[in-house]
């Protein structure tokens, strides 16, 4: 059940306000979260690789990533989206270190995303993403960029704690169960 929308809710910081209606707007529509995965790409000097999303609310980062097509395994669809987003055509799959469950804005297709986060550990490399400008446009993709622990902090992201769980993610390694990432 969702909780009340009212304007007496002011007192509700305004994404948690937002994150309600995202997903009454989704289930009035009936339109289930698709299954997603996203990789948290580490380079040797601790850089998180984020691609840039826009959409009707503004611009974010996050883990690059999508959705997993049917039949397909999430180590087949993260090799997918790596290679089509930023040319990551060689890396070995690590654990899943974090799921999220978030819903989206302007839902079209699907009205959010059940997401499980692997983690990538790689040398860092020129990003050479396969799509061409018009098909990452298409996904809501408009860049891709290393980002320092410092840098991660000045931007907004998704999940919103991202630079929380990446300082803990280098502090303990990965958890023995995946942690819940939040919105």
């Amino acid at each position: 059940m969702l909780p009340s929308t009212s304007p007496a809710n002011a007192a509700v910081p305004w994404w948690d306000r937002a994150h309600w209606f995202f997903e009454l707007s989704a289930r009035v529509r009936g339109m289930a979260p698709r299954q997603g995965v996203r990789a948290v790409v580490l380079d040797a000097d601790d850089r998180i690789l984020l691609v840039r999303f826009e959409d009707v609310m503004g611009s974010w980062w996050a883990t690059p990533g999508g959705g997993v097509d049917e039949g397909e395994s999430d180590a087949d669809a993260l090799a997918r989206e790596l290679e089509e987003e930023v040319g990551l055509l060689d890396f070995e799959l690590g654990p899943l270190v974090w799921t999220r469950q978030h819903w989206h804005v302007d839902p079209t297709r699907w009205g959010g995303q059940q997401e499980r986060h692997y983690l990538v550990r790689t040398e860092a490399f020129d990003l050479a993403p396969t799509f061409t400008e018009a098909q990452l446009a298409d996904e809501g993709v408009h860049e891709a960029r290393w980002f320092t622990l410092d840098e991660l902090d000045t931007v907004i992201t998704g999940p919103r704690r991202l630079g929380e769980l990446v300082r803990g993610l280098l502090a303990a390694g990965p958890p023995a169960e995946p942690l819940d990432a939040g919105r």
